[in-house]
């Protein structure tokens, strides 16, 4: 069983940036995929980014040129660097790793966008 913590969330202004990270207890090696999630108040948990094993990315279209996701395996983390951050990018984003069709979830961390 692996454990996830994200951390790098906060308040920031629009316009603004943010990197999140995600620690894993265990080798992520064999994740695939590896992704972030964002749960808005009163709105469903919505994909962000994926990354896959191989490297590939993928994004919702609300974050593509904006957001970037990438993972290290030697250390065992996950990031997602967040540009020209909205109002709208305002929620609890959370990291989900994937081994071999069994998902694992960190608690998540909170990022504010407002001036």
């Amino acid at each position: 069983q692996v454990q996830l913590v994200e951390s790098g969330g906060g308040l920031v202004q629009p316009g603004g940036s943010l990197r999140l990270s995600c620690a894993a207890s265990g080798s992520i090696f064999s994740a695939n995929p590896m992704e972030w999630y964002r749960q808005a108040p009163g709105k469903q948990r919505e994909l962000v980014a994926a990354i896959t094993r191989g490297g590939i990315t993928n994004y919702v279209d609300s974050v593509k040129g904006r957001f970037t996701i990438s993972r290290d395996n030697a250390k065992r983390m996950v990031y997602l660097q967040m540009n020209s951050l909205k109002s709208e990018d305002t929620a609890v984003y959370y990291c989900k790793a994937t081994y071999y069709g069994t998902p694992f979830w960190g608690q998540g961390t909170q990022v504010t966008v407002s001036s």
